[in-house]
């Protein structure tokens, strides 16, 4: 669902595929920083934890950003949970916090990845409109 500020519904972006590489490349940036790592480590390491975070807010920005269109291409994921992660974050809810970012990461994420960048692959790297 649509972020409302004001009581207006965001506008799809006028530049998906930049969106959709954004979603990408903080998403990777996640799974770089994550690399080698179980729960425990994640958990241990308030750096890493940081910059993923920062990570799945920019993720959750651009999906917002997407709007319906997120939905309508790519069905399968589950574009609320991803717009809904921007708001559990900026309210610290850090009791299930590390937990369902963990399961993202593992889960969720890399999917999520593949589908988004053998779509990307059809435009070029330019490209900012469908």
């Amino acid at each position: 669902m649509p972020r409302f500020i004001d009581g207006i519904a965001p506008l799809p972006s006028k530049r998906p595929l930049t969106r959709i590489h954004d979603i990408v490349e903080n998403g990777a940036a996640i799974l770089e920083y994550t690399q080698g790592m179980d729960f425990r480590a994640y958990i241990g390491n308030r750096l890493v934890r940081d910059a993923v975070e920062r990570c799945f807010e920019r993720v959750s920005e651009a999906s917002i950003r997407l709007s319906s269109l997120a939905v309508e291409l790519f069905p399968a994921h589950d574009w609320l949970a991803i717009r809904n992660l921007g708001n559990i974050l900026r309210d610290d809810h850090d009791d299930v916090l590390d937990s369902i970012i963990w399961t993202t990461i593992v889960e969720r994420l890399p999917p999520l990845l593949i589908e988004l960048e053998t779509f990307l692959a059809q435009y070029p790297a330019e490209q900012e409109t469908l």
